[in-house]
């Protein structure tokens, strides 16, 4: 039987080691550095070498007999660990320091790919930090995407949003040294659009074996929002791609294999392609010359086949003789908890409890340690990543994301959506339609209040007291600052677009858009929404949709600084079918007294109307959008003619109403704006009358705002009038501002909106207080 030596101490060699304790031809595996979570495993012991004396960790593999030796981190391969041990006859797991060069050395890495036609985003390598600059300006795309040729511990890629803050991070890597010899070159890419994906091999240097695609999630919280991390959690298999792009998957790596070959350079390894679905095909945005962390956690749960062999075939270059199976019926998913202050800083030293309440999944260490007490504590940014499989994705997230509420530690933090954006994909390539099949199983409502105070948590601002669960919710107004506050509140719905949601089995666009209805209507009388609450009732209370829907919330919540503070969730067999279910929620805000909008006195010809555009039809309409799906036989699962991104019916029209409190509040608190109107039901002719004299008018351009092809299907497949379209959706304005002229500027910065129109006089009698211009097609 086979001793192992694994060479790194996080999470992904935690999984590494787990996976090689499972195969029967494994007796011994020794870890270094040391991982506290990997020790616990029987045939798993570490010890104590120098992983940086690459020759004295080679003598000591030759004394214990060790027949393999797995190289997880970047760095010893990037500085020729490979090939010292090869020196000794051994077998090591991981390419040769040249080989390793796809990641090391990213100018090398991209003038590879072009040389081997394998696609990437247009890019140039630069030295100096003015040619750098000059040429971000002057490219004839957006170069936004700055990176640090050499390795940078994960943090030497910056995706700036402008070309301002491209500069700036070129400034910091050439100028300010800030990754020493690692960010001596830059390169400076295209952005590019899409979702990214990670495909991984096996490989001996000829032959690959392709690992089902997962998905990483870089950003530090929810909705993909905060600064680039290591990598918060992942999911596999990911369903992003249609088959013949993960061909083509297959292709890029095996073009890659073959050119280090013919290099003089073979790869044996893992070679990982980090891709970019386009819609002009994908596009490489980087390779790594090892497992991904955290994707590995979540691949290797699915491996059937013994890791051994095949690590051990990849060396011996007969891979193509090894078997490797999958399990293809399940998911599983990874939510990595992080310490405090993560990524800018870290915490080390804080004790972690509520580990042995993890049963249905796995917990790798990535940063942790043991105390002077025998205490497990945190040591370092991303601590732990709790691991669970299931047949059902929603599932298998929504036990990962409950495991991680259950385990405490001062500071932790983790994000509430990971795998969300592949569960409806999911669902459709397995053909789940029912309910059922992305229900949690829970059966009792308390179950879910521990997962409601975890994402509830992030949504806590000033002025709330007390907890979620109390008999009352209650806000200090005082303490939010408000000198003489007015209250404002409203309450709404989302109509029958819980139809669609679940037909679709997609419920979280569903919370936003029950808080986007509500805090909107707040803003548009000048108040800061301060608290919100939701009501969910059902027929029958399973924790898929109803975990979705209150996520969507929270999120809505936190968007519009509003803290969600009560609610309540009925089961009401009988009087619900099922697990159909309906949402109200409630919204309460304040304004001071001397800033309650709409000032209509003030508002004269010649104010300027600013349109704030729409994600799509939001929440109103679906009545008639339904009607026109049955007319047309269409389904909610088929994809969608209108969509850009060859997203289905459903995808397209869950799409979360837009919340503007963040975006407007500003230039309301200057007192800037004399007016806003929120486009709900009604549409733009029904609801900007609401806020004008009824001596003004307003004349909308239509051609200066964005009509989503949505809007075009609508009329054209239903055969709908101008005058029905304008007075039922919102037509791709979802709020209006009116403002004074010499604003305009200010306010448009502030709220990226579009001057789309102006106030003019409105002659008496029956004329329309709203005129549209508009392009015939």
């Amino acid at each position: 039987m086979a001793s192992v030596l694994v060479v790194g101490g996080g999470g992904r060699e935690h999984a590494i080691a787990w996976k090689l304790s499972l195969s029967s031809k494994v007796k011994k595996i020794y870890i270094t550095p040391n991982n506290i979570g990997a020790v616990l495993l029987p045939q798993v012991e570490f010890v104590d070498l120098d992983v940086n004396n690459f020759e004295l960790l080679a003598k000591w593999c030759v004394e214990k007999s060790i027949d393999l030796i797995v190289v997880g981190p970047e760095d010893p391969l990037a500085s020729g660990i490979a090939d010292v041990l090869a020196t000794y006859n051994l077998n090591c797991f991981g390419p040769s320091a040249k080989a390793a060069r796809i990641e090391s050395d990213k100018e090398w890495s991209k003038e590879f790919m072009n040389e081997f036609n394998i696609p990437t985003a247009k890019w140039r390598s630069f030295n100096d930090v003015k040619q750098a600059t000059d040429f971000v300006y002057s490219a004839d795309y957006p170069a936004l995407v700055v990176k640090a040729s050499g390795l940078a511990a994960g943090k030497g890629v910056v995706v700036a949003s402008n070309k301002q803050e491209a500069c700036l991070a070129l400034d910091a890597i050439l100028t300010e040294n800030r990754f020493g010899k690692a960010g001596q070159t830059v390169v400076v890419e295209e952005l590019l659009q899409g979702e990214e994906v990670s495909v991984l091999c096996f490989t001996d240097g000829v032959n690959i074996n392709v690992m089902l695609p997962s998905q990483d999630y870089k950003r530090a919280y929810n909705q993909d929002k905060g600064p680039n991390t290591g990598g918060m959690g992942a999911f596999c298999p990911c369903y992003n791609m249609p088959q013949n792009e993960l061909d083509e998957a297959k292709n890029i790596l095996q073009r890659a294999v073959d050119g280090l070959r013919n290099r003089g350079t073979p790869f044996v390894g893992v070679l990982y392609a980090g891709l970019m679905v386009t819609n002009d095909g994908i596009r490489v945005l980087e390779f790594n010359c090892r497992f991904g962390d955290p994707e590995t956690q979540t691949i290797l749960p699915l491996l059937e086949s013994d890791l051994y062999d095949i690590m051990k075939a990849c060396c011996d270059g007969t891979l193509n003789k090894a078997e490797v199976k999958w399990k293809t019926d399940q998911f599983c998913v990874g939510v990595v908890m992080a310490s405090r202050g993560y990524p800018l800083t870290s915490s080390k030293g804080d004790i972690i409890s509520g580990l042995p309440s993890v049963t249905k999944g796995m917990v790798f260490h990535m940063g942790t340690k043991l105390n002077n007490y025998g205490e497990v504590v945190t040591n370092g940014g991303r601590v732990l990543i709790v691991v669970t499989t299931h047949q059902d994705l929603v599932l298998a997230a929504a036990r990962a994301t409950m495991a991680c509420g259950r385990i405490i530690f001062n500071g932790a933090q983790f994000r509430t959506d990971i795998a969300h954006r592949g569960i409806a994909r999911a669902i459709l390539a397995k053909g789940a339609t029912t309910y059922k099949s992305s229900g949690v199983d829970i059966t009792a409502g308390n179950n879910l209040i521990p997962i409601y105070k975890q994402m509830v948590s992030i949504t806590k601002r000033q002025g709330v007291l007390g907890d979620l669960g109390s008999f009352g919710a209650m806000f200090d107004l005082k303490a939010a600052a408000f000198k003489d506050p007015i209250l404002v509140s409203s309450s709404d719905g989302v109509g029958t677009k819980l139809k669609v949601a679940l037909t679709c089995n997609s419920h979280e666009s569903i919370g936003q858009d029950l808080v986007a209805m509500c805090v909107n209507d707040i803003l548009v009388h000048g108040a800061e929404p301060l608290f919100f609450l939701d009501y969910y009732a059902t027929g029958r209370l399973e924790g898929g949709a109803v975990v979705q829907v209150v996520k969507g919330i929270v999120d809505g919540c936190h968007q519009s600084g509003c803290a969600l503070i009560g609610g309540e969730t009925a089961e009401m067999p009988g009087l619900y079918h099922n697990n159909d279910y309906d949402v109200a929620g409630f919204a309460v805000g304040a304004v001071e007294r001397n800033k309650i909008l709409p000032h209509i006195n003030d508002i004269v010809s010649g104010d300027v109307v600013i349109g704030l555009e729409s994600s799509g039809v939001h929440a109103n309409g679906f009545s008639l959008i339904r009607k026109i799906m049955d007319m047309g036989c269409h389904k909610f699962t088929d994809e969608a003619p209108f969509s850009l991104d060859k997203k289905t019916y459903g995808e397209e029209l869950l799409t979360p109403t837009v919340i503007y409190v963040k975006h407007v509040l500003p230039s309301i608190r200057n007192n800037h704006i004399k007016a806003l109107a929120h486009i709900t039901g009604g549409g733009l002719i029904e609801n900007i009358p609401r806020i004008l004299p009824k001596n003004k008018k307003v004349i909308l351009d239509a051609t200066k705002w964005n009509i989503q092809p949505v809007f075009g299907w609508i009329a054209a497949t239903g055969s709908i009038n101008e005058t029905e379209m304008l007075r039922t959706l919102n037509c791709g304005l979802g709020m209006t501002l009116i403002v004074d002229k010499k604003h305009v500027e200010d306010v448009l910065a502030a709220t990226n909106g579009k001057v789309v129109g102006i106030v003019n006089e409105k002659m008496p009698g029956k004329f329309p207080p709203v005129y549209i211009i508009y392009q015939k097609v």
